[in-house]
Formats: structure tokens, C-alpha cells, sequence
């Protein structure tokens, strides 16, 4: 399949999360322009369907348009948490990395990057064969703050919002990806510290903070 039609199938996928699936919505959100045969082709191809002024999935459409939808956000996860680059650079590079990941790839970094659920925009990554495995093949560099033992130090990739509340709190708060946090002690108090800050959190909200484990003196 071409790029064009994994787009399109994309952006299908998009806006039926948003519970739009007129022809409209879907040119809204697809990054290239296409025309109605392409669409047309997608429909001779059975995975799409039009009713009712309606665009919608075939099982194997669905089944295809998340396995690309899944390779887009992790690339966003990667580009964002580990290159670190802008939001505005983040689309532009996901957009071109998730169309050359091939499947053993995608899984590898899926696993390094510790099966994120999110990517940074707050939307649900597809969940694939390693999620599912639960593979910790690759020494896991990305893990839960709570792996962390007190000394070790870890820069936020990002946060699974346990509730919507803790999320923003933990925003406000300066926790955001990027931001290099050192474990002080686990108990009795899960406490860390970062930019001259010295916090106590709950242990659900800290299992929720997924972090790059830097390494310590005497790691390679």
C-alpha cells in the first residue's frame, strides 16, 4: 500500500475517534490531499465502507488502519520524549519514521520506550504482539519511576494519566517531559527531586510517571 492511502486510512481512523465520519472530516484530518478515487480504491480494496454519506472500516481495514495509527504515535513518543524535538518538528518526522518501521522495529522501540499507552498529544497507542507479551527484551531504558532506587536519576518520556486531576497537577507542578528527576527515598514516602525541588508523591501517580533511566557512575 501506498503512503497516500495509509494516510487516508489514518485519518479515517482519526476522525472516527472523534465520532465524525463524513468525507469532510476525514480531508480535515488527513495530512494530503486526495481525491475520490482514492477512496474508491480503498472501498475495491474491502477496507473501507460508504453508507449514508458514512466512511467507515471494514474488520481489515480497522485491523490495518490501527497498525498504522500505532507506528505514527510511537514514532511521536520517540521524536518527542528521546530526540526531544518541538511539537511542530514532532508531527512533521513521526509522519516520515512511521512508514519505514518495519514490524520487528516498531516492537523494539515499543519495548525500549516501556509499551507507552499514550502518545504526547494524550491519544491511545494501539496496542501490539510485545504489549500484550509484556517483552522486556531490550534492557528496558524507559520504566515506571517506582523501578528507580533512591540515588538513581531518570528524565521524564511521559506521564499515563492515571486521572485527569493528577495529570495537570503533576503539569503544574513542573513534571513535565524533558525534566530530569533524582529519586531521594522510597519510603515511608516515594520522594524526588528535581530543579532545586524536593516532592512526596502517592504511589499510584508514581506509576504512572514513565522515565529514561540514566545511568550511574560505573554504568556503560
Amino acid at each position: 500500500m501506498d503512503q497516500k492511502h495509509e494516510e487516508i486510512l489514518e485519518a479515517v481512523l482519526c476522525a472516527g475517534e472523534c465520532g465524525k465520519y463524513a468525507l469532510e472530516d476525514i480531508r480535515k484530518r488527513c495530512c494530503v490531499e486526495f481525491a475520490d478515487d482514492d477512496v474508491r480504491t480503498l472501498e475495491m480494496q474491502g477496507l473501507i465502507v460508504s453508507s449514508s454519506g458514512k466512511i467507515l472500516f471494514s474488520q481489515e481495514g480497522k485491523v490495518l488502519a490501527e497498525a498504522i495509527m500505532r507506528r505514527h504515535r510511537l514514532a511521536e513518543v520517540l521524536v518527542k520524549s528521546i530526540l526531544k524535538l518541538k511539537n511542530s518538528e514532532m508531527e512533521k518526522i513521526a509522519c516520515k519514521v512511521e512508514h519505514c518501521l518495519l514490524p520487528e522495529v516498531e516492537e523494539s522501540i515499543c519495548t525500549l520506550l516501556g509499551h507507552p499507552e499514550i502518545c504526547p498529544d494524550g491519544k491511545p497507542i494501539p496496542k501490539g504482539p510485545c504489549c500484550h507479551a509484556g517483552q522486556r527484551t531490550i534492557s528496558n531504558t524507559v520504566v515506571a519511576l517506582n523501578e528507580l532506587q533512591p540515588g538513581e536519576k531518570g528524565t521524564i518520556t511521559y506521564i499515563k494519566p492515571g486521572s485527569h486531576s493528577n495529570l495537570q497537577q503533576l503539569i503544574s507542578l513542573g513534571l513535565n517531559p524533558g525534566v530530569a528527576v533524582t529519586v531521594h527515598r522510597k519510603t515511608p514516602a516515594f520522594c524526588i527531586k528535581y530543579e532545586q525541588t524536593e516532592l512526596a508523591l502517592d504511589e499510584d501517580i508514581v506509576r504512572n510517571i514513565f522515565v529514561w533511566r540514566m545511568p550511574v557512575n560505573g554504568d556503560k
